[in-house]
């Protein structure tokens, strides 16, 4: 159920980079409002994450992934309205027309309601699975990320080929409009189905809970007292700041090709209206992603190590984009660098996720997690915004903005090597008894 939401959730996230291709025209949006607009979701989701997760914690996953799932559904069809909203001296004094600026709200308040979701899941997780489990269950639910956009490039291509002018409603309008339904539907399934933790599943027997419990009391203990740690002190602890600073570059560079990858791919020489081949070849990267990423969750947890597995994951993504930076419009080159991208994203965000919640427990772990995801989460605001306004400056070439992300990727690299390591990272998670 987790991994299903999430694929909805990262569906109505980024499609607004395959609805860009037939949008922009249509309304008008330079390079640089698109890319300002598809980034703007995540300062949305920086205001509303820490409090998310914490309501989350108090008022159960249940309910709140279900309202959560049940508004950004209803904003994401909301959409299919951006060139129609009339916003008057509103937009004008902010220097937009109101089709940019229904655009900048939608972004904006698509963020808020999501907010919450990802790092909900991340904390729901340790609910039930140990440390020494955890990497590879974030592996399968983070799929999802891949799986959506293997699963949603070839279906946004062909809704927007295929469904344009049908009703008078343009193609990248039914594409909003379609897409926003799966998280309506998921929203209902996880209000009657999703159990709030182990003591409140009804498909465990009184053993088996007791079990599940037992284990995730032992990882609680061997978190050598970090537990203890106040909600209010995880905002100013170095480490945890640490962390928000890999993350923040790590998504520079994965939100920053995520948003663009289909302008990138359809200008590699595939004709203008050809959507679905867009979609096709998009499935590529994506579809390398889904088979690294778990590969490498599980390597990760058979040898116990962490920070060299996410690191490097962060290395492959700099060789992706020094290569996407050199490629032109190579077709080969250039599939071949976005590939390597969404590997190494696929393979440092997995492991990376281990690092922390090892550290955590408690309320804690509720601000701790969403505080790192929220402000690594900005990073998702400024990659895409960097290609968008190199492309404006520089007549549409972007092997600039490459460039620049590949610095983001490299600092975030480093930052998490030189990161001091906790007493469980040095010795190794407790092993666990027969």
């Amino acid at each position: 159920m987790l991994f299903a939401g999430y694929v909805a959730a990262f569906l109505d996230r980024v499609n607004v980079g395959f609805a860009k291709l037939q949008m922009a025209g249509d309304l008008h949006f330079s390079d640089a409002v698109y890319g300002f607009g598809a980034g703007i979701f995540f300062l949305g989701y920086f205001v509303l994450e820490v409090p998310s997760n914490l309501a989350l914690n108090k008022v159960g996953a249940r309910i709140w992934m279900a309202r959560i799932m049940f508004t950004w559904g209803l904003i994401s069809a909301a959409f299919v309205f951006v060139g129609a909203m009339r916003w008057g001296p509103v937009a004008a004094a902010f220097g937009s027309s109101d089709a940019q600026f229904s655009f900048y709200v939608l972004r904006f308040l698509l963020g808020a309601a999501e907010a919450g979701f990802y790092p909900g899941v991340i904390l729901y997780l340790t609910f039930w699975f140990p440390a020494d489990h955890r990497a590879r269950m974030v592996a399968l639910f983070m799929s999802g990320v891949a799986v959506s956009n293997l699963i949603g490039s070839p279906v946004s291509g062909a809704i927007l080929q295929f469904a344009d002018g049908e009703l008078g409603m343009h193609g990248w309008q039914w594409l909003f409009l379609l897409e926003a339904l799966p998280a309506l539907v998921l929203a209902i399934l996880f209000l009657a189905l999703l159990p709030d933790g182990p003591h409140k599943a009804r498909w465990l027997s009184e053993s088996e809970r007791a079990l599940v419990i037992a284990r995730l009391a032992r990882d609680e203990a061997a978190k050598q007292g970090s537990a203890a740690l106040r909600a209010g002190a995880v905002f100013v602890h170095p480490r945890i700041w640490g962390f928000a600073t890999v993350y923040f570059c790590g998504l520079v560079c994965f939100y920053g090709v995520n948003f663009w990858m289909p302008t990138i791919i359809q200008e590699l020489g595939i004709a203008k209206a050809d959507y679905l081949r867009v979609g096709l070849v998009s499935m590529i990267p994506w579809g390398t992603m889904i088979v690294a990423q778990v590969a490498w969750a599980h390597h990760s947890d058979r040898s116990g190590e962490r920070r060299w597995h996410s690191a490097s994951g962060l290395f492959i993504s700099l060789a992706g984009l020094v290569l996407l930076a050199a490629a032109g419009h190579s077709p080969v080159l250039s599939l071949v660098g976005l590939t390597l991208i969404t590997v190494g994203n696929g393979c440092w965000v997995v492991t990376f996720w281990s690092l922390p919640t090892a550290m955590l427990g408690g309320t804690a772990a509720a601000a701790g997690i969403a505080w790192i995801n929220s402000v690594g989460n900005l990073g998702g605001q400024f990659g895409p915004d960097i290609i968008g306004r190199v492309r404006d400056a520089s007549s549409g070439s972007d092997s600039a903005a490459f460039l620049v992300l590949g610095a983001f990727t490299l600092a975030g690299a480093l930052v998490l090597l030189v990161l001091p390591a906790e007493r469980r990272e040095r010795t190794g998670a407790a092993a666990e008894p027969a």
